[in-house]
């Protein structure tokens, strides 16, 4: 015989099926929480040695804010600091991490996360002549600005404003760098 719908049956079914769902999804996080967070510290790692000179140990991990903006940035040993700076792009948030010598000379940059329209903007991840510009790149004798703004860079085509962008978040590691040069180090 079947169970008669009253509220009392329906709001232990209810609470039945959020119980067992409720199980699933932690049982879920609890099983992929340690490989997520090993994955995420591969790619932190990698991106590391992509745009630092080769060093030996692992970095040491800081926190700074610069004009009120909180930063993270890597410090290795006879290579230079890793900075990891978000602007806004074209499409949204556009991450890079930012690679400076100790002479504090832009060693490279590589794209951690963007949101910039397919076949235009995103080509900052794959335009080898848009990125080979940052490559060796001393701010003190050029200017981090698109040459459209009077800089030295060129832009992307056709997409000046993820170039802008760009440039401006690694003209804001620049900017973490000489406050890191400065003593200004410490977690703020």
């Amino acid at each position: 015989m079947a169970a008669a719908s009253t509220l009392k049956n329906m709001a232990l079914c209810l609470s039945a099926v959020c119980l067992i769902c409720s199980a699933v999804v932690g049982a879920a996080y609890v099983v992929t929480a340690n490989p997520i967070a090993e994955a995420a510290q591969a790619k932190t790692t990698a991106s590391i040695a992509a745009v630092l000179p080769a060093f030996e140990g692992t970095p040491e991990q800081g926190n700074i804010q610069v004009d009120g903006v909180d930063y993270t940035y890597y410090k290795a040993d006879d290579a230079g600091y890793a900075i990891i700076s978000t602007t806004s792009g074209f499409g949204g948030a556009l991450t890079l991490m930012v690679g400076i010598n100790d002479d504090g000379e832009i060693h490279n940059t590589t794209v951690l996360s963007h949101s910039e329209t397919p076949g235009l903007g995103a080509k900052c991840t794959t335009d080898e002549h848009f990125m080979a510009q940052f490559r060796g790149f001393d701010p003190d004798e050029k200017s981090l600005l698109v040459k459209k703004d009077g800089g030295d860079l060129d832009a992307i085509t056709a997409s000046t404003i993820t170039s802008r962008a760009y440039a401006k978040a690694v003209a804001n590691a620049v900017a973490v760098y000489q406050k890191l040069k400065e003593g200004g180090d410490d977690d703020e």
